[in-house]
């Protein structure tokens, strides 16, 4: 789509030349800002010509640019250690997407979108990631993407803020972990996603995306039992409700899905 309030796009090469003004966004693969009106937007600052590297693993962990594309963490060849490596398939895939678009949709324009069936959210919050933000002061800040996804359309992120990558612990990517989703259609958007993990600890870690208005994370020192854990599903109360599901179904589909995936890991 042709966005007619915009007077430039301009290229950023290095840190000082990422300033966001107040009708300024940041852009990546730009799927989704060119797929719509941007009547309030007179500037889009290219994060891409920053050079960031896509995909970093270290002995620490692994780093995703808030550029790398979905395609760049689909195709990444088995990484030594990483249990729960098949999630990103499941996840890209719950985005109901033509394959195309993970040519050019990006980890941090899917996270920072905000929107409840955000397939890369599910994926980050499900192994515990980290954002690293850089602030419009030059320094740089570190939140849970957890908490980082707010509401629908709305994220922590202040005025100026750039999430620069997504930082997942080698820790959390040793551990096993199952994924379920449903749709009201075969190939309809996400209703309701449910991953588990088990920890480190022993325990386990069960993440609720797409039918809630935000991200929530039930942790468990041991593996519930089915009661306890459909008691803790239960007393989420921001079931999100439009077309693709009513909040009364998406609640007692995310109780099935726990349960399944609580039967899985345990």
């Amino acid at each position: 789509m042709d966005l007619i309030s915009l007077d430039r796009i301009r290229a950023a090469h290095d840190r000082a030349e990422l300033t966001l003004g107040p009708r300024s966004a940041p852009l990546a693969g730009g799927t989704w800002l060119f797929s719509e009106p941007q009547p309030d937007l007179e500037e889009l600052v290219d994060l891409t010509t920053l050079g960031w590297p896509a995909v970093e693993v270290t002995p620490e962990g692994l780093s995703l640019a808030a550029t790398c594309t979905i395609r760049t963490l689909v195709d990444l060849p088995p990484v030594a250690g990483w249990a729960s490596q098949h999630l990103v398939a499941r996840c890209a895939r719950s985005l109901v997407a033509s394959e195309k678009i993970w040519d050019w949709a990006t980890v941090g324009g899917n996270i920072c979108l905000a929107l409840p069936a955000g397939a890369l959210t599910s994926f980050a919050v499900a192994l515990d990631a980290t954002a690293l933000v850089w602030t419009p002061d030059g320094g740089e800040r570190r939140e849970p993407v957890a908490s980082l996804v707010t509401g629908v359309r709305s994220t922590s992120l202040a005025p100026g803020e750039v999430l620069r990558s997504v930082e997942i612990s080698a820790e959390a990517l040793a551990h096993p972990a199952a994924f379920r989703r449903v749709a009201l259609t075969r190939h309809g958007r996400s209703g309701a996603i449910v991953v588990g993990r088990r920890d480190a600890a022993d325990g386990l870690v069960v993440t609720l995306t797409a039918g809630t208005t935000h991200p929530h994370r039930l942790a468990f020192p041991a593996v519930p039992s089915a009661a306890e854990l459909r008691a803790a599903v239960e007393a989420v109360d921001d079931w999100y409700d439009d077309p693709h599901g009513a909040p009364d179904w998406r609640r007692a589909m995310t109780v099935r899905l726990a349960e399944q995936v609580r039967e899985e890991l345990a």
